[in-house]
């Protein structure tokens, strides 16, 4: 049986690939999910740069949620980084979930995404 750090990263690694064919060019919302808190960051992969990111380890963020580890703050997370996307001159990207189903806190940061303007 093959070790669970090595299929994560194979799954992830597929994810990754399937949206470079499909980006045209698009950033990359990019998601990570600890059991504590969740991170997000707008990736341009043509630059290698971050162009902006948001998480629920935020002083900002901390203050006014319960838990960094709930769907609220995912919610949070996502609706702060769509703002600063916006800022950015960004509003299209491409949703890369890792090797994170698209459930629960992962699906409530893109619906909180969508929620601030950014469409994927």
């Amino acid at each position: 049986m093959a070790n669970t750090k090595d299929a994560t990263e194979r799954r992830k690694a597929r994810v990754r690939r399937a949206l470079r064919q499909a980006a045209n060019g698009r950033p990359r919302l990019s998601v990570f999910r600890s059991s504590k808190h969740i991170y997000a960051q707008v990736i341009d992969d043509q630059n290698g740069v971050t162009v902006a990111s948001a998480s629920s380890l935020e002083k900002e963020m901390k203050s006014s949620l319960k838990t960094g580890a709930d769907q609220a703050a995912a919610s949070a997370v996502g609706k702060a980084l769509a703002e600063r996307a916006k800022k950015a001159g960004i509003t299209e990207v491409v949703f890369d979930r890792g090797a994170y189903l698209f459930h629960g806190r992962v699906k409530a940061l893109a619906d909180g995404a969508r929620e601030g303007g950014l469409s994927f």
